[in-house]
């Protein structure tokens, strides 16, 4: 489709440390911009990075009608640029929209806006092992009234950050049984700016315990698992691998998840998706046969879990370098990502 472009007289990708690149604080060249305006998207628009003018009364400042993506695109070992599942986040955002009575945003604007900028600002992808351009997509309310109603003028936009680890050993993680997340019925399933928001104090607290994150349970019982702050979470019980099912709406359907199930069962590994409890996985922990745990997303890719602590207890995983499940699908996950075997389900989007 016709976007429109307007590049900056001089890129600012050289100003970024290499050797050190942390997740979320710099921003490359461009962002694109698309508004949608008496049902009709316009024009899309590739712009230069920078700040926006918005009314006091926006809606969305007041009500809350924001979402957004987490994409990645990756530098592989020829030196080409590919962004990883992309039309599946696009799949995932509209789902968020459609809940949350926003438009849905077309492929053509989602995946093609998202190519053009990447290919752009292609310098700013970081050619080093486990570094990434991260990619946000989102969409925001744009009307100027003070009102409880649902708007009918959107904001659609993209930036980019190169991206490091975004953690760089295994996490500690607090068992919730205090605070909740979701319930069935709500907006668990979706990436609405407000689910995370209501994340903050519990994470202040725990981070001041000493824990990297809360693995969320059941708003009802806090006896079924549900998923970590920022990734959606994998038991290794015994032989086989667990992890919470989306049956109930309160689970963000992770893409990172999605691939990490397809690629498990093609190895041969027995995974569940099924509801689990936190007492089961203490039960399975005092028989010695809690082998692993880690969470799975965009921004984390495979984050090893080191203790979980729920209870009172603290339950200690085995040390991770004698994992085998998720240390050979975070392995082979980053080849696919960076061309070193073949993709053969054609998840690497390449930019051009």
């Amino acid at each position: 489709m016709n976007i429109l472009t307007s590049k900056v007289e001089a890129s600012r990708a050289n100003e970024v440390d290499a050797t050190n690149i942390q997740f979320g604080k710099s921003y490359s060249d461009h962002m694109l911009v698309a508004d949608y305006i008496d049902g009709v998207w316009q024009t899309p628009q590739i712009i230069p990075y920078g700040n926006i003018s918005i009314s006091p009364a926006t809606t969305f400042i007041h009500y809350g009608q924001s979402i957004f993506e987490g994409v990645k695109a990756y530098k592989n070992i020829h030196g080409e640029v590919a962004i990883f599942r992309p039309k599946d986040n696009n799949k995932r955002f509209n789902i968020s929209a459609e809940r949350l009575a926003m438009p849905h945003v077309p492929e053509e604007i989602f995946v093609g806006g998202m190519k053009e900028l990447v290919a752009l600002d292609s310098d700013w992808v970081p050619n080093q092992d486990g570094c990434s351009l991260y990619i946000r997509p989102f969409m925001f309310a744009i009307d100027e009234f003070i009102g409880v109603k649902p708007a009918e003028k959107f904001r659609f936009m993209i930036i980019t950050s190169p991206a490091g680890q975004y953690y760089n050993k295994p996490t500690k993680i607090y068992v919730q049984d205090k605070y909740v997340r979701a319930f069935p019925g709500g907006i668990g399933f979706t990436k609405a700016a407000g689910n995370y928001a209501a994340c903050m104090l519990p994470m202040l607290e725990v981070k001041a315990l000493g824990y990297d994150q809360n693995l969320w349970t059941d708003g009802i019982e806090h006896k079924y698992i549900h998923e970590i702050g920022t990734m959606n979470v994998f038991f290794v019980l015994g032989d086989k691998v667990v992890t919470p099912d989306l049956s109930g709406g309160t689970i963000l359907a992770g893409v990172t998840r999605d691939s990490v199930i397809k690629l498990l069962k093609e190895k041969g590994i027995t995974v569940e998706e099924r509801p689990i409890t936190i007492d089961e996985i203490r039960e399975y922990y005092y028989k010695g046969e809690l082998k692993e745990a880690f969470g799975t997303g965009t921004a984390a890719v495979i984050a090893p879990i080191a203790e979980l602590y729920y209870d009172g207890q603290t339950l200690e995983l085995p040390p991770v370098d004698e994992w085998q499940i998720s240390n050979w699908v975070a392995k082979h996950i980053a080849d696919i990502r960076y061309g070193k075997v073949e993709d053969t389900h054609h998840w690497m989007m390449k930019v051009k």
